[in-house]
């Protein structure tokens, strides 16, 4: 990582001086730093960074401008000086308000995708503020950067192979344990949708499931949608909808970052994990507009659009999990464009019938600043993906509350579960952020970490 937490403060190490609007004359910067600043207009401007020059000319100091009380991504506005700060080691002069966030911040805003050749920043170095633990942030930035990492790479290197690839790599790290099924098994072993999905591409698809913890542990089980690239099948997607189809993994990416985070800390839980990894491809035996699929809990699919494949594979795998009866079963998906219209590309919608763990996501989402925002199971629109010929449709008769219908789609494979909850994330960021370039990345799981290290210990 090109932004290294340190315990403690090097000697020589130079100043961070976080400021408001309102706080720069009490920043404890000297006269010569305060001036520098009023000369170039600098006032505490949220995610600004100015350099402080000393005396000879070579850089004594920054300045950084940061909101008070910062919420929401705002908190990880420090990820700025890890593009704008020299080489070398630095610790914050002023404490920030919320010292393990901005420590966090710092790590993440020097994220690079390096695989294909792109150069890592300055290697920077920073003390972390107390009472922040330099160990505990470093163990979430690596499951944010396995995410992004996953995310980032084009389908040709991070087909279903690769994923599985990935959760083996994972697993070896953890000491857990990895089985896979796969191509026409899939039938044997009865999960028809995730073949139907998956039997059109050249890599065969597959569910893959990690495990991890004494299994007299309580029982939590992460589900990730693995569409290593979505066409959208025979109803295919036009040009434009087709470029950033290699984050369509990017529930199975978050989910893996999940896991690490939960493993790292040692957690006492019995993990799981499933991805159901597959190509959404165009051939002679793709599936097709007007099929009925036997999932797995017995309930008849009609296809109504085979671009709504996600749903699909995620039921095969969540009726495999429910049947344990799981303490807790998550699932992570890029499932709808729905829920990007309702809440932007920052703001992931969550879903569940558990009031309390409601509660817990939405405390840890602020306390974390990793936004979420709850949507409700609406009863009233079961009936829209209803069929004359089967249980039910795979899409809605009428276009309306999108990412509601695919979740209540999801509710029904789920019954023995003890508690249940769906995100229906974006996995990437369009824009540069301080804290994150453009690309992939990591949502929810921040707030899902605490919210299991609260209940599960770590």
């Amino acid at each position: 990582m090109p932004v290294t937490l340190l315990p403690r403060k090097p000697r020589n190490a130079r100043p961070v001086y976080c400021v408001s609007r309102d706080s720069l004359p009490n920043s404890g910067a000297d006269v010569a730093a305060l001036a520098w600043a009023k000369a170039n207009g600098f006032a505490g401007e949220p995610g600004r960074v100015l350099l402080v020059p000393s005396a000879d000319g070579a850089v004594a100091g920054a300045f950084l401008g940061l909101e008070p009380g910062s919420q929401g991504l705002g908190a990880l506005a420090t990820g700025a000086l890890a593009r704008t700060l020299p080489a070398g080691d630095w610790y914050f002069a002023t404490a920030p308000d919320r010292p393990a966030l901005a420590a966090l911040g710092a790590v993440l805003g020097g994220y690079a995708f390096t695989r294909y050749g792109r150069k890592e920043g300055a290697a920077i170095r920073i003390a972390c503020p107390p009472p922040a633990d330099a160990g505990d942030v470093a163990r979430i930035a690596e499951g944010v950067f396995l995410v992004r990492d996953l995310i980032n790479t084009p389908t040709n290197d991070m087909g279903p192979e690769a994923i599985e690839a990935a959760v083996r790599a994972l697993a070896k790290r953890h000491k857990a344990t990895v089985s896979v099924t796969k191509g026409d098994a899939l039938l044997a072993k009865n999960f028809p949708m995730i073949h139907a999905v998956g039997r059109a591409s050249a890599e065969a698809p597959r569910l893959i499931d990690m495990r991890w913890g004494p299994r007299g542990a309580p029982k939590v089980t992460l589900v990730g949608k693995g569409v290593a690239f979505d066409t959208g099948g025979l109803d295919i997607k036009p040009a434009a909808g087709m470029l950033l189809m290699k984050k369509d993994m990017g529930g199975a990416a978050n989910v893996l970052g999940l896991a690490h985070m939960v493993m790292a800390a040692g957690l006492k839980v019995s993990l799981r994990v499933l991805v159901p990894a597959v190509e959404n491809s165009i051939s002679a035996n793709a599936f097709r507009p007007g099929d009925v699929l036997r999932s797995r809990k017995g309930i008849t699919v009609e296809i109504g659009n085979t671009d709504a494949e996600g749903r699909l594979i995620l039921a095969d795998a969540l009726a495999y999990a429910d049947e344990e009866a799981p303490d807790l079963v998550l699932d992570m998906a890029t499932l709808t464009g729905a829920a990007r219209v309702a809440l932007g590309p920052e703001l992931p919608p969550f879903f569940t019938d558990d009031d309390a763990l409601a509660a817990e996501l939405t405390a840890a989402a602020a306390s974390e600043a990793d936004p979420l925002w709850r949507l409700p199971l609406w009863n009233g629109y079961d009936q829209k993906y209803a069929s004359k010929i089967a249980d039910i449709n795979n899409v809605n008769t009428d276009g309306f509350a999108g990412a509601i219908v695919a979740a209540l789609f999801l509710r029904r494979f789920v019954g023995r579960a003890k508690s249940w909850a769906h995100f229906d994330v974006f996995g990437w960021s369009p824009v540069d952020r301080p804290h994150c370039p453009t690309g992939g990345e990591a949502q929810a799981i921040r707030a899902i970490d605490r919210v299991l290290r609260d209940r599960y210990g770590g």
